[in-house]
């Protein structure tokens, strides 16, 4: 299926990879509805980022994807829907899990039950690597035991099952995107590499939580490109499928790269309230994403140190956007 001239809605699509999914969607000539969370200031997020000839060819929605209501209208003649809306701060699933349950569960249950009154082609569901847990055996696929060990992971297993029910029981044309940890331009500080480069620009000095996790990074423009290819392609039906690049890096290695490429030495500071409880941490992930490949021919092309350069001249110019003096979570 091509996406060229498809009307298309993208939930989620103020947040960071939400954007980037938008901004490409234009260019590949989808007719792109954008669903972004209301606000009285009608701030549409990372939106704003986009070319604005972009964002013209956008149709921009607010709401809450825990109005059922609201969805039934939003995606009534959509061709393709990419689901991204989430709460996803693991932190902040500590602090008010019922708010992530009810938006991450809830949120999908609201919006299957309108694809269903719909008459979609394909509904793209986005899950997590977090999913997983702390690796068994590496690389991880797709059939590696689910294992949540925080609330949102938790939440997000809910959701992803609730998914796949809807397409065993209702042959609704759900497939899951389950993206390892994408990083880039946009993000926001609550995520590890733009919080390093934010505190690396300041100073000498990283407060970080626990440094020896290791995670499987994505470059966000391909990971988008997998978003797309795994849309377009007729095999991806009731499938779940993993996108990363299958090579592990550990928070220690990430510092150490940021501090040669700016050119500073780093010192690490351990803080207490960044450290997750012991249980909770995840602390291996690696993709196995012979499946992506297989299905779709997707693989990713941005070398970690080409995509950290790009971030870091992103954080530059865009430093004064964040709130650089607290624990963001």
């Amino acid at each position: 299926m091509n996406l060229k001239g498809k009307k298309v809605l993208v939930t989620g699509a103020g947040g960071f990879v939400g954007s980037h999914l938008v901004e490409e969607l234009v260019r590949t000539g989808a007719r792109v509805r954008a669903l972004v969370h209301y606000n009285s200031r009608n701030d549409w997020g990372m939106l704003e980022d986009l070319d604005k000839s972009v964002l013209r060819e956008v149709e921009v929605v607010t709401g809450d994807i825990r109005d059922g209501e609201a969805l039934k209208w939003m995606i009534k003649g959509q061709d393709v829907v990419f689901h991204l809306a989430a709460l996803i701060g693991i932190p902040y699933s500590y602090v008010n899990p019922r708010d992530v349950i009810e938006t991450n569960i809830s949120g999908c249950l609201n919006l299957l039950l309108a694809a269903l009154d719909s008459d979609v082609d394909k509904l793209v569901h986005t899950s997590t690597s977090e999913v997983y847990g702390t690796a068994r055996c590496i690389p991880m696929d797709e059939d590696h035991p689910l294992n949540p060990q925080s609330p949102y992971a938790a939440s997000k297993v809910s959701a992803d099952q609730l998914a796949l029910s809807f397409y065993r029981s209702f042959s609704l044309p759900v497939g899951i995107v389950r993206p390892f940890n994408i990083y880039g331009p946009r993000q926001s500080a609550r995520a590890v590499i733009p919080n390093m480069i934010i505190q690396a620009l300041e100073g000498t000095r990283l407060r970080l939580g626990s440094i020896f996790p290791s995670r499987d990074l994505t470059y966000v423009k391909d990971a988008v490109k997998g978003f797309i290819s795994f849309a377009q392609s007729d095999k991806t039906v009731g499938e779940v499928v993993n996108l990363g690049a299958g090579r592990e890096v550990s928070i220690s290695h990430l510092a150490d790269l940021i501090g040669v490429k700016l050119n500073r030495s780093l010192k690490i500071k351990s803080d207490r309230k960044r450290i997750r409880p012991q249980k909770s941490e995840v602390e291996r992930l690696v993709a196995d994403t012979s499946k992506a490949k297989k299905l779709f021919k997707w693989k990713p092309e941005t070398k970690l140190e080409s995509g950290i350069d790009n971030t870091i001249e992103w954080l530059k110019k865009n430093s004064g956007r964040y709130k650089r003096e607290i624990y963001n979570i």
